[in-house]
């Protein structure tokens, strides 16, 4: 029985009733005075409690997706195939559900509870698209992540075939899971919706986690001698959809988004390696990564710890470094989340060249309503910066007047040493 599966969540609900039952049939025998039966009492109750809690977190566990299998409750987590590792090996072909990989690098995946979600696509995959199941492989990392792929009706259509299609990366909060991605915050329906209406211009949907050492919480940090979160998601996905998809190849065709830490991650991506993201859509985020119980030790020891911590503290990056040529927006609500003054004040610190927006509701919660309810204009202020066709696909013969965009020039995070360091061009905010 797998860990999500709707039998082990009614094994474990009968195996409560049971306990319930038989501690309500076997109660007088305990009751008589004696240090067996003031034991037998302790563990009989104790016995229904555990029972009746593992029966509660099947359900909460199966509902929301914090855990996908037995092994990743336990810490046991898959790692890549030794031959992906290798820089530039892309060798190997395959299909998903009839799509073309062109790479090992994102390779079919099971259901993954994809069958569960509600609303997704069907019919046509040129009529109204297609939501892919795949697993991503970081070369660098050895990651293996499950991923969701929304692919639009253009992605379908000989009108199209050459065009690179504009991405939009959507992480989950902690311990959250892609499925609460595709049934609860409605991603790739929110943005079928859109598009269909003509509010959002076509746009592949990545959804995937950031969680890539489940039970631990590695938030977007490369944790010294530990999980490398950032680079999986800032240089391993890139290249892996990247080789499997017609995805723009120019930063500004890449946007990412998320909820909750996820939206805290997106943020963090966005401002740290704006060479590969240059838009983000933060849902209820954090503004700064610290240690805490479900993180461990997320930046190592040594004189090299406090420069890490402030290079995850986007307030302190606003403040000391050149600010990132990029366009975030974040979402709080005034009333009902304690983030607010935190939000105001990123606001407030946010300077040329980059550039900020925000939802701000009147009520809300941290939790999936609220988020639901932000979703649509988030994607359409982050499709208005996306650009699209970002780039054309080259024919095996080149042709004279093919469009082939220029590469752009990768901007370089002060903290991470990576490509020259952008130029700020003004010291107002806009």
């Amino acid at each position: 029985m797998g860990l999500t599966s709707e039998t082990t969540v009614y094994v474990m609900a009968a195996l409560a009733a049971v306990s319930v039952a038989l501690l309500v049939w076997w109660w007088p025998r305990f009751a008589r005075q004696g240090l067996l039966q003031v034991l037998g009492r302790l563990v009989a109750l104790g016995t229904t409690q555990a029972v009746i809690i593992a029966a509660f977190a099947c359900w909460l566990n199966s509902s929301y997706q914090f855990f996908g299998s037995w092994g990743e409750l336990f810490g046991h987590v898959e790692t890549a195939p030794v031959g992906v590792t290798q820089a530039g090996d892309y060798g190997g072909t395959g299909t998903v559900n009839g799509v073309a990989v062109k790479g090992a690098l994102v390779r079919p995946a099971g259901d993954e509870q994809l069958s569960r979600v509600s609303g997704l696509p069907t019919g046509p995959a040129a009529v109204n698209g297609r939501v892919e199941s795949v697993k991503v492989i970081g070369r660098r990392t050895g990651v293996v992540d499950p991923a969701f792929v929304y692919l639009p009706p253009q992605y379908f259509q000989k009108a199209y075939q050459r065009q690179r299609f504009p991405v939009i990366v959507a992480l989950s909060g902690y311990p959250g899971s892609i499925f609460n991605l595709a049934q609860y915050l409605r991603v790739s329906q929110t943005a079928g919706e859109l598009q269909k209406s003509g509010q959002m211009q076509p746009t592949i949907m990545v959804m995937i986690r950031p969680t890539i050492a489940p039970p631990r919480d590695t938030e977007c940090v490369d944790v010294p001698g530990g999980p490398q979160t950032e680079t999986f998601l800032a240089r391993d996905l890139p290249d892996a959809l990247k080789s499997a998809y017609r995805i723009g190849h120019d930063a500004s065709a890449w946007g990412v988004m998320g909820y909750s830490s996820g939206g805290s991650c997106a943020l963090q991506l966005t401002m740290r390696d704006p060479h590969v993201y240059t838009t983000a859509a933060a849902l209820s985020p954090d503004y700064r990564v610290k240690d805490d119980p479900t993180t461990g030790n997320l930046f190592g020891d040594g004189p090299e710890r406090t420069a890490r911590i402030n290079g995850h503290d986007l307030m302190w990056r606003l403040k000391h470094l050149p600010a990132p040529e990029v366009s975030v927006l974040v979402a709080e609500s005034k009333h009902g989340e304690r983030g607010y003054p935190q939000t105001q004040a990123f606001i407030k610190a946010v300077r040329a060249p980059m550039r900020v927006v925000s939802i701000q509701p009147e009520h809300g919660s941290h939790n999936f309503p609220t988020w639901v309810q932000e979703m649509p204009p988030a994607l359409k202020w982050m499709n208005q910066q996306l650009t699209f066709p970002q780039d054309v696909v080259p024919r095996h013969h080149k042709k004279k007047g093919a469009v082939v965009a220029d590469p752009q020039k990768p901007g370089r995070d002060p903290l991470r040493a990576e490509g020259p360091e952008p130029t700020p061009t003004a010291r107002t905010r806009r």
